[in-house]
């Protein structure tokens, strides 16, 4: 009886010990009111004190509730739009705040982006910098060396939001259904957000999936930049996370 009561604490605390590994150096952002719930940021950091992930969380609370339309969105919608501060801890990445867009009908281009999903902007300026970028910069394009190879800007650069650079070897581009892509963005010849745009049908369907970020040959800035996407659900949350960094040189 001793020897299985032994084995049934020993059990507990392993698996105590495993949940404070799970949240050991995480550090959580302000929750903000999405629908019927809630979304919020967090960054993980190493033992060492370099940034290991940085992500969103939208709870299962806000999924269900945001609305949905059947396609025909023309332009991306300002309306369900959500400034998700980051944790001080998030400052060894290059982002500064998180813009969460829901697109109950999506956006142009028609039958591609025209589909319920979110836009998940990290950028890498503030909040105050994004609203009060100037349209007639939004065209300043960087060298394309700071994209990665496959990128192009399409324009006309979105109001309040950046000049939207896609991967023309995207599936959605080439003849499949757009279910996740990986944006990138620019403002007056400056990098400025790294941006998962994903269907709603995909992150439901998700537990746990992952993805490269594509990379590009020069960044603007030194500091640590993310290799890969997860989208990672578990207990009535689910997770777009920004994983794997390295650190960058400027060039």
């Amino acid at each position: 009886m001793k020897r299985i009561l032994f084995a049934v604490v020993a059990i507990a605390a392993l698996a105590t010990s495993c949940k404070k590994d799970q949240a050991k150096n995480v550090f959580k952002g302000p929750e903000v009111q999405v629908y019927n719930g809630k979304a919020w940021t967090w960054v993980q950091l190493k033992n060492d004190g370099t940034p290991e992930r940085l992500a969103i969380t939208i709870n299962d609370a806000a999924m269900n509730s945001v609305p949905t339309a059947n396609g025909g969105g023309d332009g991306h919608n300002m309306m369900d739009s959500y400034v998700l501060q980051l944790h001080p801890k998030a400052a060894g990445t290059p982002f500064k705040h998180i813009w969460l867009n829901w697109n109950p009908a999506g956006h142009e281009p028609p039958g591609i982006y025209d589909i319920p999903h979110f836009d998940i902007h990290y950028y890498m300026i503030s909040n105050q910098e994004r609203e009060a970028m100037d349209n007639a910069k939004l065209d300043i394009l960087p060298d394309a060396a700071y994209f990665p190879t496959n990128y192009i800007s399409p324009g006309p650069g979105v109001p309040q939001m950046g000049n939207h650079w896609t991967d023309v070897t995207s599936p959605e581009l080439n003849g499949e259904t757009f279910t996740q892509t990986f944006i990138m963005g620019s403002y007056d010849s400056k990098v400025v957000f790294y941006e998962p745009m994903i269907t709603r049908a995909f992150l439901q369907a998700s537990t746990n999936y992952e993805r490269a970020i594509p990379q590009p040959a020069k960044y603007q800035k030194a500091g640590w930049y993310p290799t890969k996407m997860r989208i990672v659900k578990h207990d009535g949350v689910t997770e777009i996370i920004l994983d794997g960094f390295v650190q960058r040189q400027a060039s």
